[in-house]
């Protein structure tokens, strides 16, 4: 008989460990940053009458550990994280999961329910619908870059056509990166193909844009995130899936330079003669942030209330960095570490109000921001050098100003969460405690 209810005990155990696991794996699997992963799996673990003395959860890109063990027992169980993608919807639902599950007494069987309809739920966009929306995202950087309205047209149809293109080669069973090198290539020679047209006064400008859809924004602001709250073995093998984007990207891009070359042999040097001086209002630079937020809120599947949400806050990054950039003449770096900052500050009383995660508003408003003509510009340096005194200087110029500028992106999104994070911890800690106590009076803990 004791033998019985050992085993029963170890089952019930087991499921516990299996249920917080699977929502470990859903939220490495949407892209959520390690700290908020660990959080809410021990948040749930509280939820499953799991002491957090006794708990040990391990997190990699590509495997979850949970160990539970007192002073005679231990019991560890593993899952594998295989598809990684984006959702920020299904972070937001987790997170709402885990305190709803405790705040009303949800049974192990209500809790697996729940989370197996956020794994089921169909993404909030249609696939077609994200496609346009990447589309004119790639549009608004077309415009952010100086760009006509004609241009930005051009840009947004070579953008919608190489990002269906990737998503084809994905479902044919391509690699990830070679998916992104032939979407990139295909993207860049249908841009080149539009200057032919002789629609618009700034043909090059597609050029420039229409290959933005890859930009990884999300893993690279996740990247920062871990580094700074310790976990380097994650944050660096997304700093590494981050660089493996960026090239594949520059791959394609640069093989269809190379064949376009011989149709255009000055087409570098006309990239290097665009000006980075906005030549638009504050009103026309507005509307294209705000279109290219949306846009890459539609592909990181934000839910549609955040929509209007997410494009006010890339108009208050660009409109920002502009203004520090030109108007207070601290330039492109130091402006977009502020459009960055600006937004996340915002975001962090704003998430009160909208009720999601804090990186749900900040990555698709200051994605608007990525240095898309000093990235170009250095690419092309180097893959056009000839010899020529001082060709080496300007790529590594070029280079290192849109990595710093990127990075300012990230820190600036990144420090104002962590620190807001760290004041109203405490408060969590005792809102949840509060909570585990009153469940305790009304009879429906779960005990270990």
């Amino acid at each position: 008989m004791t033998e019985k209810i050992v085993d029963q005990d170890v089952l019930l155990l087991r499921r516990k460990l299996d249920l917080l696991l699977r929502t470990g794996k859903m939220l490495v699997e949407s892209s959520a940053d390690t700290n908020r992963i660990v959080r809410n799996m021990k948040r749930v673990a509280a939820y499953l009458g799991i002491p957090d003395d006794k708990l040990h959860i391990e997190v990699s890109y590509t495997m979850l550990m949970v160990n539970v063990s007192d002073e005679s027992h231990s019991f560890s169980k593993f899952q594998k994280c295989e598809k990684h993608g984006i959702n920020m919807t299904a972070i937001s639902e987790i997170s709402k999961l885990s305190w709803r599950a405790i705040e009303e007494d949800y049974s192990l069987d209500k809790y697996e329910e729940e989370l197996e309809r956020i794994s089921s739920k169909p993404r909030n966009y249609h696939p077609y619908v994200v496609a346009m929306g990447a589309a004119f995202a790639c549009g608004g950087f077309c415009k952010l870059f100086g760009g006509d309205w004609i241009a930005f047209l051009l840009a947004s149809i070579c953008a919608f056509v190489g990002f269906r293109t990737r998503l084809r080669c994905i479902e044919f069973g391509i690699n990830v990166y070679m998916s992104i090198a032939i979407a990139a290539f295909i993207s860049t020679c249908l841009a080149f193909a539009s200057t032919f047209l002789g629609l618009s006064s700034t043909p090059y400008h597609p050029l420039l844009a229409c290959a933005l859809f890859i930009v990884p924004g999300v893993p690279l602001i996740n990247f920062v995130d871990d580094m700074v709250d310790n976990y380097l073995q994650v944050g660096m093998v997304r700093a590494a899936n981050t660089l493996m984007m960026v090239g594949a990207m520059a791959f394609g891009i640069v093989s269809a330079i190379r064949i376009l070359a011989i149709q255009d042999v000055n087409i570098s040097n006309k990239f290097s003669e665009l000006s980075m001086v906005p030549h638009d209002s504050y009103i026309v630079y507005a509307i294209a942030a705000a279109i290219a937020a949306m846009g890459f809120s539609m592909i990181f599947n934000i839910q549609r209330r955040l929509l209007w949400v997410v494009a006010v806050g890339g108009i208050i990054a660009v409109c920002t960095r502009n203004f520090v950039n030109f108007e207070l003449g601290y330039g492109p770096v130091i402006g977009s570490f502020m459009g960055a900052l600006v937004v996340s500050v915002i975001a962090v009383k704003a998430v009160h109000w909208f009720h999601v995660p804090n990186h749900v508003l900040t990555i698709p408003s200051v994605i608007p921001m990525i240095p898309g003509v000093l990235m170009y510009r250095s690419l092309f340096a180097l893959i056009n050098m000839t010899g020529v005194v001082g060709e080496v200087t300007n790529a590594v110029y070029n280079g290192i100003n849109s990595i710093l500028i990127i990075l300012f992106i990230a820190l600036g999104v990144a420090f104002p969460n962590i620190i807001a994070r760290r004041y109203i911890a405490k408060d969590r800690q005792k809102f949840l405690e509060n909570e585990l106590r009153l469940r305790r009076e009304r009879g429906k803990f779960i005990e270990w």
